[in-house]
């Protein structure tokens, strides 16, 4: 299979004329700001799929080219370029190997860098954060971060920080963020904002993009509409057996077709297998990937179910969701509810000292819990596969799903 991830996030892919507007926002503020004695960030913002990737792998190629110019104001600067999440960190080393100006050494952990910056007593000059949802705004000593939060020590150790931020794909406690909270921390910084609209991942009609948008934020579950359009491959199932078998026979035609879940089955990193069973269903989680290749571009991983941990970032085929047992329907019959007594993701949701109330984490919980929908849902470039654990849910998803079919014949 060959390594599309890579060929994904390629500086050498044509841009769109509003990505491309983007890179150029993005070097001008650089140029403006470069030799300022104060640090300044350049905040991307933009929902799940609209590029933004793709844009950090561009602009980061342009100043490394601009780093190894003698006649570029840049020349000779120090670059990194900072990946938190550790299967995109593969594919952006992958890449750097095969291109000029760019090496291994230039993309690395925040954890990592902070604490040689804190060693050496050195700062770098131009840093470009990927997915800065995920820095952690808490010290976390099972990760070795000693500080209070890792944006705060990145910004105090360059010139210029550009980061990539979505609120909604913050995930866990130790890395919450809102956007009132990251406004708040760059208020003292000179900063510029720049949103990417367009949904490039999902080949889907746009209703479907408003349909999940809306589960995954206010828990509203709306008519299905639209859903069939594009060609795009959207389907609800009451099996979870044969919704498996559906997404290994896309998988064996066109491949990185996956099966992933939300939390709410048995979890534990003990280095065991733990397995995810509804009726004949029954797989292992995502095992840890120790090779170079993202999870999902592994050919044994057809036979495990992916987290939001392996499969965020990432591009599949298909992707079959399984909406675990702490997803319910509420007790109104039209909207979700989130049990968090049944989240079995501890690390993902321990408590942190600024959050004691009950109920303040309670709806921490909840918001992860729903971002995390929104991130498994809008993996497949191709077809969404739905299959819910709740039987009161998953009857109306049928019953809509039904009705869908029966208005498009």
């Amino acid at each position: 299979m060959s390594n599309q991830a890579n060929a994904k996030l390629s500086p050498l892919k044509e841009l769109t004329s509003e990505q491309q507007q983007l890179v150029s926002a993005a070097e001008a503020f650089v140029d403006a700001h470069y030799q300022d004695d104060t640090p300044s960030v350049f905040v991307i913002t933009g929902d799940a799929g609209t590029g933004k990737s793709v844009v950090l792998s561009q602009l980061f190629y342009d100043l490394q080219s601009a780093a190894h110019d003698s006649e570029s104001p840049l020349y000779n600067s120090t670059n990194y370029f900072l990946v938190n999440h550790p299967e995109l960190l593969k594919v952006y080393r992958n890449i750097a190997g095969d291109l000029p100006n760019e090496y291994k050494k230039n993309f690395q952990r925040p954890t990592s860098l902070i604490n040689r910056c804190r060693k050496t007593g050195a700062g770098f000059d131009i840093g470009i954060v990927d997915e800065a949802h995920l820095l952690l705004s808490q010290p976390d000593h099972y990760n070795n971060f000693y500080g209070d939060n890792q944006l705060q020590e990145l910004i105090a150790s360059c010139r210029v920080l550009i980061i990539v931020f979505d609120e909604r794909q913050v995930l866990r406690l130790k890395t919450y963020w809102t956007t009132a909270r990251l406004k708040h921390l760059l208020a003292p910084f000179h900063q510029q904002w720049f949103t990417l609209h367009h949904q490039f991942r999902m080949q889907a009609d746009p209703s479907v993009i408003q349909w999940i948008d809306a589960l995954t934020t206010k828990g509203e579950i709306l008519p299905i509409q639209g859903a069939f359009k594009n060609h795009y491959d959207f389907r609800i199932f009451d099996d979870a057996e044969e919704m498996r078998q559906q997404i290994v026979i896309k998988n064996n035609q066109v491949g990185l077709s996956r099966i992933l879940s939300t939390t709410g089955y048995p979890s534990i990193l003990d280095g065991g297998k733990h397995y995810i069973t509804e009726g004949a269903f029954k797989m292992p989680w995502d095992q840890y990937n120790y090779t170079a290749t993202p999870w999902a571009e592994i050919p044994e991983t057809i036979n495990e179910v992916g987290s939001i941990y392996t499969c965020q970032g990432f591009d599949l085929n298909y992707a079959g969701i399984i909406l675990g047992p702490p997803v319910v329907l509420a007790g109104d019959g039209s909207h979700l509810a989130i049990d968090t007594h049944l989240i079995t993701d501890p690390e993902a949701f321990k408590r942190r000292p600024d959050m004691q109330d009950s109920a303040t984490i309670n709806e921490a919980k909840r918001t992860l819990l729903l971002n995390a929908m929104n991130v498994i849902m809008k993996r497949g470039v191709h077809g969404l596969y739905l299959y819910a654990h709740d039987p009161r849910l998953r009857d109306l998803l049928m019953h809509l799903y039904r009705r869908l079919k029966t208005n498009s014949e």
